[in-house]
């Protein structure tokens, strides 16, 4: 498996718009693949592609994987996603970001949301999703149009927000770590068939 360094804000790329992925072939793939494995390491139920660095447009997200058995839920790879349509009712959760450790604020978006995207085969899809989910999709397809979840929260929150990352960056918290060489136990079993009952926002980023 391959843990990749992950994007911590304050970070252009976070605020940059990524590409229309136009092939997808065997690197894409491996991407998908250590974006995973990067996701379950750092606990987290989604990620973009540009929160390792890749300025593509695409997303993984597995809401339902177990923590405590290192089992893998239901996993999806979204290719170009473009949400359709969404509910009037809204909904709001604790988000967190993988792009922003130990950062959380309560984010109101719709409950359900269509979306058409590809899979990783090129296959076109449209698909509703609802719940954490929703919340989910939505969370990572706005990273893959330069938005980021403190976007959607006061000016004041925002800006505490950021300050506080800046200054965990300058004292090195996030510096470069080599995961195949620390020793930590980054083994995780990708079975299938599995129901999480997730807290959003408790032990689980984006």
């Amino acid at each position: 498996m391959t843990v990749l360094p992950l994007v911590i804000a304050p970070d252009p790329r976070l605020k940059t718009k990524s590409d229309i992925i136009t092939m997808i072939d065997e690197d894409l793939y491996a991407l998908a693949l250590d974006m995973f494995d990067t996701m379950y390491h750092e606990k987290g139920i989604g990620l973009a592609a540009v929160q390792v660095g890749v300025m593509k447009r695409m997303l993984v997200a597995d809401v339902s994987w177990r923590d405590e058995d290192g089992s893998a839920g239901e996993q999806y790879v979204l290719i170009n996603p473009e949400i359709l349509d969404d509910s009037k009712d809204a909904h709001s959760y604790k988000e967190g970001c993988l792009s922003f450790p130990d950062q959380f604020a309560d984010v109101t978006r719709p409950s359900t949301v269509r979306v058409r995207y590809l899979d990783l085969m090129g296959v076109e899809k449209e698909e509703t999703f609802t719940g954490l989910m929703a919340t989910c999709i939505q969370h990572e397809i706005d990273h893959l149009n330069g938005i980021v979840f403190v976007d959607h929260v006061s000016p004041v929150k925002r800006d505490i927000i950021i300050r506080k990352l800046k200054k965990m960056k300058k004292m090195g918290y996030f510096d470069p770590h080599d995961h195949s060489t620390c020793g930590h136990d980054h083994s995780h079993d990708h079975d299938h068939g599995h129901d999480h009952d997730h807290v959003h926002g408790e032990n689980c980023n984006h």
